[in-house]
């Protein structure tokens, strides 16, 4: 998304995690972490981390775990897809230790081709269950609502639609925009063919074909609602917040409605970590994982500019953020998000 494929060239680190008991339902575990997680771990030398999650806070999160434990961080930054792709290709002999990511799909993808070791479980422990997969080969680190932006003096709180479903309808023909080529939509397409089944996420994406039009990124569909092209837009709630937190010259026409509800609409997409099997430092790797759903990284998050939900070890998010709990979203296993099946399914509908 904001990261350039020339920039995948090489290596990632890998990491240590650390975690205290989870709680399922609200989005805060049921003890939080030691401050000095990793530090306690007495891990040292060098890790590789791939990295598709936003490179400012990565590297803030690295910075902050290399002066509490000494370990050398090498960041490879690249997208989602390209850097599961990349893992894959290189199997066993990849020199990655840690993968992070923005979704979960490519998370589900490297874990199905078997290349993840198992999290320690003190870190599996710091992330209440509705934020990690139900397979533990991996776990969540943050995460990002979906949103329709829109331009309140085109469309009324009454004529808002009461389901993402529901854009499909011929009344939102040419009226609303997403970027169906990024990563953050074909997770919340994944999202959708795991609650609904195939048959329906096939009409939905039909409709959708009928309806829409196509962007490149969520902030540049996000802009055309604000400069009056379309009326709405389906992206991730930080675009919103991150535009405003700054200029807000992108947002300032805009309002993000939350579906709420459990609506396929209202997921909550589950950005990703994970130690690979084949890290050569996997007490750091798993340090390193274990430091950023700590509470000192997950307090790195919260006040950081990429403006996602904090998940971990009891620390809330940003306080400008919609709280996590409030948003209903719904239950769906990040580990059972099938990014091949969505891509196949959004050829045939002639969206990719």
């Amino acid at each position: 998304m904001k990261i350039r494929a020339n920039a995948l060239a090489g290596i990632a680190l890998a990491a240590t995690a650390a975690l205290s008991l989870a709680a399922c339902g609200n989005g805060t575990a049921s003890s939080a972490a030691p401050e000095s997680a990793a530090a306690d771990a007495k891990v040292a030398g060098e890790i590789t981390v791939y990295n598709a999650q936003h490179d400012t806070l990565t590297k803030e999160w690295v910075d902050a775990f290399t002066k509490q434990t000494g370990v050398k961080v090498t960041i490879r930054q690249g997208s989602d897809t390209e850097l599961s792709n990349q893992i894959i290709q290189e199997g066993a002999a990849s020199p990655a230790d840690v993968f992070l990511t923005e979704n979960s799909p490519a998370m589900a993808q490297v874990e199905n081709a078997g290349l993840f070791a198992d999290i320690d479980k003190a870190t599996v422990d710091q992330v209440p269950a509705a934020y990690r997969p139900s397979t533990n080969k991996w776990t969540g680190i943050a995460a990002r609502s979906t949103v329709l932006v829109y331009d309140k003096t085109k469309i009324s709180d009454d004529k808002l639609p009461k389901s993402m479903l529901d854009l499909a309808k011929p009344e939102w023909k040419g009226r609303w925009a997403a970027s169906p080529s990024g990563a953050d939509f074909q997770a919340i397409v994944a999202a959708l063919l795991e609650q609904k089944g195939e048959a329906a996420t096939t009409e939905w994406l039909k409709g959708m074909k009928d309806n829409f039009k196509a962007y490149k990124g969520n902030s540049t569909a996000m802009k055309a609602v604000n400069a009056g092209e379309v009326d709405a837009a389906l992206i991730y709630h930080y675009y919103y917040y991150g535009d405003q937190a700054k200029t807000g010259e992108n947002s300032n026409k805009v309002t993000p409605y939350f579906f709420k509800n459990q609506d396929p609409g209202a997921f909550l997409s589950v950005s990703g970590g994970g130690v690979l099997k084949s890290s050569k430092n996997s007490a750091a790797a798993q340090a390193f994982i274990k430091f950023i759903t700590g509470k000192q990284g997950q307090e790195i998050l919260k006040n950081g500019t990429s403006y996602e939900y904090a998940i971990a070890s009891n620390v809330d998010s940003n306080a400008k953020l919609v709280p996590i709990k409030d948003l209903q979203a719904p239950t769906v296993d990040p580990a059972k998000l099938n990014s091949a099946k969505v891509t196949d399914l959004m050829t045939k509908a002639g969206l990719l």
